[in-house]
């Protein structure tokens, strides 16, 4: 996408490009949460406020914020909970503990790290046009489904990589699906990594977190980030849950060895951004973070409304801040290429995300208002 964006600027230098395509956030960070920081920053110029190393697990007052503010009803604590510098980096941490002779599931479509995570690590076999790479069960969600996978006909794997909400399509999973799926990874020996990275976007009665569902801290894990939450993309912090409950099948504790690994590949989260962490979980820094959170919402829904009054089906952007369009009976690539050349705008083709997203394109509601809205007016200009 950045190769195909910069030969376009360069082929067309006075067009104003507006990037709705990677997920990176572009509103500010609250104040409440840089002055935490600031001050943390400044405190470490002084004698008594200067730090080192810290536990790689996280520092405890942040892991105990978020085990009371997020899991206080699901009795996961402290203890469950790994600071880290954001889900990515996790993904790739668990991607270790799990080794290469493991077997894995992913939604098709989903977010690639999981996918390249797996070939990096030696879990798969060539990629095959169209199918994807050999080795993975590719759990087909598409809008027939309600972008749930048909578990009847999903293979055993040891690991199921499942988003909720979903990136890119959006979706979020309901209480019977997620219900449904923990039961399917107990009756399979299958440990569940879930990735609750837009948890806060849900504005309905659907799970926030898979540890609501009874049963599941003997099956899942649960990766989550401040990233799309308090614009953290650029200053890395997230978490990962993993309860004292999931053992292998030898009885031995998943935590155990995910604390090894992580006191072995990371010297721990950033304590300037730690102490960000928790102005985010502050109270000011909780409605800070759902008016940030509200903001890209509202840029959603201008977008849905402007694909939709084109004509287009459009998934998404209720519960999320991506909306994922179709373009039946076209190339995800060509649809990227039209668009750009006609309306100078950058999305994401739906065929980075799995091959189920051959025909669709991600939009993302991350940006500033004023570029949303001249990119859906662009969007009218072309298309009607």
């Amino acid at each position: 996408i950045a190769k195909r964006k910069a030969e376009h600027m360069l082929k067309y230098p006075d067009a104003q490009v507006i990037s709705l395509g990677i997920g990176d956030t572009t509103e500010p960070i609250p104040q409440v949460i840089t002055s935490a920081m600031a001050k943390r920053a400044h405190g470490l110029s002084t004698v008594d406020g200067y730090s080192g190393y810290g536990a790689e697990q996280g520092e405890k007052s942040l892991r105990a914020k978020i085990a009371s503010t997020y899991y206080s009803n699901v009795e996961i604590g402290e203890d469950d909970i790994f600071v880290s510098d954001g889900a990515k980096s996790d993904i790739a941490r668990l991607q270790v503990l799990f080794g290469c002779g493991v077997t894995m599931a992913v939604q098709d479509t989903s977010y690639p790290a999981y996918v390249d995570s797996s070939v990096i690590m030696g879990q798969t076999r060539l990629y095959q046009e169209g199918f994807g790479y050999g080795k993975i069960e590719y759990m087909k969600c598409t809008p027939e489904n309600g972008f749930f996978p048909d578990l009847s006909s999903v293979s055993r794997t040891d690991v199921i990589f499942f988003c909720s909400p979903n990136n890119p399509t959006g979706a979020a999973a309901t209480r019977d699906q997620l219900t449904r799926l923990v039961q399917f990874a107990k009756d399979n020996g299958s440990i569940i990594v879930y990735d609750s990275a837009y948890a806060m976007y849900i504005s309905d009665d659907k799970p926030r977190s898979i540890f609501e569902i009874p049963g599941a801290k003997e099956v899942a894990i649960e990766v989550a980030s401040f990233s799309k939450y308090a614009g953290f993309t650029g200053v890395r912090l997230g978490w990962t849950v993993v309860p004292k409950e999931l053992q292998f099948s030898d009885g031995f504790p998943v935590a155990k060895d995910f604390n090894r690994i992580v006191c072995t590949c990371f010297n721990g989260a950033s304590n300037i951004a730690q102490s960000g962490g928790l102005a985010c979980l502050s109270p000011e820094g909780r409605q800070a973070m759902q008016e940030v959170v509200g903001f890209y919402k509202e840029n959603a829904k201008i977008i849905v409304e402007t694909f939709t009054s084109l004509g287009f089906h459009v998934y998404g952007g209720d519960n999320a801040p991506y909306v994922w369009v179709h373009f039946p009976g076209q190339k995800s690539w060509d649809v990227f290429s039209k668009i750009l050349a006609n309306t100078h705008v950058v999305t994401t083709p739906g065929s980075g995300f799995g091959p189920g997203g051959e025909g669709f394109v991600r939009v993302s509601a991350f940006g500033q208002r004023a570029n949303v809205l001249e990119a859906c007016r662009r969007f009218k200009e072309w298309y009607m």
